[in-house]
């Protein structure tokens, strides 16, 4: 898996990557030929190739759907890839006492995870997926290292040369992140072709997820000619993804995202209890360096030919879209939960239904649900649209956003003694998302009230993104009640369509996966490797 699976066909006119089925020096050896494999190693081999029984297609809508659903802002009763059972949560109490466990019990979410985990079964292992993808991103970043300084360039050499560094090392930063924010241990490999067998740990992967942002920034600083370096990345890029928040990103801009993605590679592997002052002045820093409202972000849009996703799926917000009888995922409850009362975000994206979704009993104990979300919005002005399946409408962030860096600063100012500062950052994004709510700043809130705000914020503004599962384990929502965990005071909505208000849920999910066992049949840990297997639930 770690190997480069191959430089498919070319996604049309935008992703067009040359000479498909040879990626040799050969057919990157000129600058242009460069480009276009720096394109097709990213976009085609990191996110779209890993073809092995996936469920929806694609990086977008697998593994990240599977995020989606660990963090409970949807639900799913497919089978595909134990979709049905990888956010069932151990049990469930009803407000009448009634203890729903997992249909699924013995075999809990932890137990399926490692009852699967075999080499034989790569098709139906929810652990395979993101590593596999993860490590042809890589592998495809690798691939452009090894050939831009062998490479002649017309204008400034230099700044063509640094802006494809920049690229591949600010990818190969996400995949370390990724690996580091999911599985227990990984590998660094910087070889175009082949890997290594040394498992480290997954804080030393997230360590180098850091170090290949800060070579990225590194390149960013060393061009000299912006419109050069413009030229290289604006061909890299596809069109279609160069609107909205999508476009050439400035090198400012870029250093910018780098810092936004560092403060989230610190923020979602540190449970907040475990947070130091000194990691979240960290934090602070980063933030207040991190991407503004008017820099561009790496986007990622649909087109006709669903070149890279397709505007019906490949997205978990696209997945989710339509009413309860048309979507794939289901709306959580939990989710709409977290909107307050009167905030235009919720009537302008989620429509309440008729009669109730009831999925099969066998399959969940939590999925049901009385809400749709709405294709393209209700239509009022000014309000964010969380989902909307016409052709190139929808835009998906495929890494950080003002947003995310915004409350991720908030969240930091609030527990480190500046309530008002987090709040008014809070205030500042509904206004921005058009929510109509009322000021909390200014209010006289205490620090668990602030707190408060600040996680149902985070909830309400960064659906079908894949964080959901990372703030629910930081948070400590996805550990055993019995240690603290859970989500009291839940709407959970039964069998019978009953919907309770006061439910207790217990996830008590798996908080770091696994090596694959796909990876081990084929690599076997050396003996200086760390340990490949999480010690919670053996």
């Amino acid at each position: 898996m770690l190997m480069l699976l191959g430089f498919v066909l070319s996604c049309k006119d935008q992703l067009d990557v040359k000479n498909p089925n040879q990626p040799t020096t050969g057919s990157a050896n000129s600058e242009s030929g460069l480009i276009n494999l720096a394109q097709g190693a990213i976009y085609v081999n990191g996110f779209l190739t890993v073809k092995y029984g996936g469920f929806y297609g694609g990086f977008f809508g697998d593994p990240v759907g599977y995020h989606e659903i660990m963090g409970d802002n949807v639900g799913a009763e497919a089978a595909n890839q134990r979709l049905n059972e990888i956010g069932v949560a151990n049990y469930v109490i009803l407000d009448d006492g009634t203890k729903v466990i997992n249909p699924n019990s013995p075999k809990l979410q932890i137990d399926m995870l490692r009852q699967v985990n075999i080499n034989a079964n790569a098709s139906d292992n929810p652990l395979y997926y993101e590593w596999a993808y993860m490590y042809s991103l890589n592998s495809g970043a690798n691939n452009v290292l090894a050939l831009v300084d062998e490479t002649e360039f017309t204008g400034d050499a230099e700044s063509k040369k640094n802006a494809l560094k920049a690229w591949a090392y600010w990818w190969k930063g996400y995949a370390y992140a990724r690996i580091g924010s999911v599985y227990y241990a990984g590998i660094i490999n910087d070889e175009a072709v082949g890997t290594n067998n040394n498992f480290v740990t997954k804080e030393a992967i997230i360590a180098e997820s850091n170090a290949n942002f800060d070579k990225a920034a590194a390149a960013l600083g060393a061009v000299s000619s912006v419109a050069d370096y413009s030229a290289v990345i604006g061909k890299i890029i596809p069109a279609f993804f160069q609107v909205g928040k999508g476009g050439i990103l400035t090198p400012d801009m870029w250093k910018r995202n780098i810092n936004s993605m560092k403060a989230r590679n610190l923020l979602v592997n540190t449970t907040v209890k475990a947070m130091t002052p000194a990691q979240w002045a960290s934090i602070i820093a980063l933030a207040k360096d991190g991407v503004n409202a008017t820099d561009f972000v790496l986007t990622a849009r649909s087109n006709e030919t669903s070149d890279f996703i397709s505007a019906t799926g490949s997205t978990p917000s696209a997945l989710t879209a339509g009413t309860t009888k048309t979507s794939n995922f289901k709306v959580s409850e939990r989710l709409i939960q977290d909107f307050k009362a009167g905030d235009k975000r919720l009537e302008n994206n989620f429509a309440i239904e008729t009669n109730p979704w009831i999925g099969n009993n066998d399959r969940g104990n939590i999925f049901n649900t009385r809400y749709g979300l709405i294709d393209g919005g209700k239509g009022l002005a000014g309000v964010v649209v969380l989902g909307n399946k016409s052709v190139g409408a929808y835009e998906f962030y495929m890494a950080t956003t003002y947003e995310e860096n915004q409350l991720t600063l908030a969240e930091a100012l609030i527990n480190t003694g500046d309530i008002e500062g987090g709040l008014k950052i809070i205030d500042g994004i509904r206004t921005l998302q058009g929510a109509g709510l009322a000021a909390v700043a200014g209010k006289g809130l205490a620090l668990a009230a602030a707190k408060e705000e600040l996680r149902s914020e985070r909830r309400v503004v960064l659906p079908f993104r894949g964080l959901a599962f990372y703030d629910a384990r930081r948070w400590g929502i996805i550990d055993d009640v019995a240690s603290g965990g859970g989500r009291a005071g839940a709407i959970v909505v039964d069998k019978a369509g009953v919907v309770s208000k006061k439910a207790t849920i217990n996830y008590n999910f798996l908080d770091y996966w696994d090596v694959p066992a796909n990876e081990l049949a084929y690599n076997k840990a050396s003996e200086a490797s760390v340990p490949v297997q999480n010690p919670k639930g053996l």
